[in-house]
Order: C-alpha cells, then sequence, then structure tokens
C-alpha cells in the first residue's frame, strides 16, 4: 500500500475514533457524569485528524505545483 493509502487509512479510523469520544461525552453530559478527563478525551484523535486532514487536503495542490514546474522545465 502506498504511503497515501496509509495517510487516508489512519485519517479514516482517527475519525472513528473522534467520533466515539464526542459520543462519550455527549453520553456523560446527559447522564451528568463529572468526569473532566471525558470530555478531554476527545483532543487525543482530533491532534493527528487535523495533521492528517490538512495533510490530504494539500496533497492536489502540491502534486498540481510540482507537475507544473516540471512541464515548465521541459
Amino acid at each position: 500500500m502506498s504511503s497515501n493509502m496509509w495517510i487516508r487509512q489512519i485519517h479514516r479510523w482517527l475519525s472513528i475514533a473522534f467520533t466515539l469520544a464526542v459520543s462519550a461525552n455527549i453520553v456523560a453530559l446527559i447522564m451528568q457524569v463529572q468526569a473532566t478527563w471525558i470530555g478531554l478525551m476527545a483532543f487525543v484523535p482530533l491532534i493527528p485528524l487535523l495533521a492528517t486532514g490538512l495533510y490530504l487536503f494539500a496533497q492536489p495542490y502540491v502534486g498540481r505545483r510540482s507537475a507544473a514546474s516540471s512541464e515548465a522545465r521541459s
């Protein structure tokens, strides 16, 4: 599998973990559980999710730029 596919797969699994953490936080709020760590649990997958998302967002633009510069050199 290429590195692009690995990053996409990691991004998908991180999004599932983030969704579960937010769901747990909502359930804890509804049940009025006073556990701060449940609220902070969503930040664990959020930070790498942001990094992989920014990489996947920027990838097409960087690819176009490198393709255009290689055509200009030819």
